[in-house]
């Protein structure tokens, strides 16, 4: 997601199927994450994750993502609604509570800067605020023949072009129309962006302020999780994100008609609420392929796209890459790396 936040959750694998690419990608991303944070002191903690129901439907559906966990190794376990209260007396969960032990949150702005040092220390290049205006194959007998030629520009230089043998195309919400700039017609896409806004909390109420994630039960052909009660590393609370289907990928303007409806759905696990304290905060916009649901379990899921391109040798694809994108970075990125 294309956003301000700093602090990201940290997925655990519970919603994508048993065979997707985002399963295998977040199950091998968050072990590699979660070691990678710990050797370089980036900020970050396995503090869980609740996934609570308040009726019969809910607990079904919380049924399914307990045993889909338990087929692929996943950790996860019930609390009955008597310990759910004692251990967090502000949460409510009038049908059940599974718990998500592995999931958790980092400094993402921590993580892109070593992730930037490092790759700066092996010779890398960045190129800030600057647009792909172009992309074609290399014509035979030019500078870069047999690979493509990108042409940028930026505020401060005209047109630039560049030339590699190797592409990877991984633009995040222009990966699409960068994508469609390369390959012919019948092979273009649409690109959906999906926005969620996000809400501050000012007060201390209800007291205490919940420990953990909460995420209300998963809605199969929703385009989120819902609007889940997230954390920062010090304890702070935020909401979000929630889901409004945009067609401008910079729109990151917060919008205030989203709050009451954003109200109404905390309420429901968080029954203590001071309304007036919710106020908006900032907003993030999810690549999608397609207006499709973000559980296996609903119609319409769509998995990640990365993959090499018939007929461009040395360009690989990654399309659709939202959440669990970050969960996912390190595994995407060994993965690429065995596709070049």
């Amino acid at each position: 997601m294309a956003s301000w936040a700093k602090y990201f959750v940290i997925h655990a694998g519970l919603y994508y199927g048993p065979t997707s690419l985002k399963t295998r990608l977040c199950l091998t991303g968050k072990s590699l994450l979660y070691a990678f944070c710990a050797r370089h002191n980036i900020p970050h903690s396995n503090c869980g994750k609740w996934i609570v129901a308040q009726t019969p439907a809910q607990l079904a559906e919380l049924d399914k993502v307990h045993a889909f966990a338990d087929s692929i190794g996943v950790p996860t376990h019930f609390l009955s609604t008597a310990e759910a209260a004692s251990r967090e007396p502000s949460v409510r969960a009038d049908a059940g509570v599974l718990v998500s032990p592995t999931t958790g949150i980092v400094d993402s702005h921590a993580l892109m800067a070593q992730l930037e040092g490092e790759f700066q220390a092996r010779g890398g290049e960045t190129a800030y605020r600057t647009a792909v205006t172009g992309l074609e194959k290399s014509a035979p007998g030019a500078p870069g023949a047999g690979g493509y030629t990108i042409t940028t520009t930026s505020p401060d230089s005209p047109a630039t072009t560049i030339t590699a043998e190797t592409l990877v195309n991984s633009a995040g919400l222009a990966a699409v129309p960068v994508s469609n700039m390369l390959l012919p017609p019948p092979r273009h896409l649409t690109p959906y962006y999906a926005k969620g806004s996000y809400f501050s909390y000012s007060s201390p109420r209800p007291t205490p302020l919940p420990s953990t994630l909460v995420y209300p039960a998963p809605s199969p052909g929703h385009g989120g999780l819902g609007t889940h009660l997230t954390l920062d590393m010090a304890g702070r609370v935020r909401f979000g994100p929630d889901v409004e289907w945009v067609d401008d990928p910079t729109d990151l303007a917060p919008n205030p008609s989203r709050l009451s409806e954003a109200l109404d759905e905390i309420e429901t696990y968080l029954p203590g609420l001071e309304r007036e304290k919710v106020g908006l905060d900032y907003c993030g916009i999810r690549p999608k392929l397609g207006k499709m649901g973000a559980v296996a379990s609903g119609k319409g899921f769509q998995d990640f796209v990365i993959r090499r391109e018939e007929g461009f040798e040395g360009f690989v694809n990654c399309l659709g890459i939202e959440s669990p994108g970050l969960t996912s970075c390190l595994a995407i990125g060994e993965m690429v790396g065995g596709m070049v």
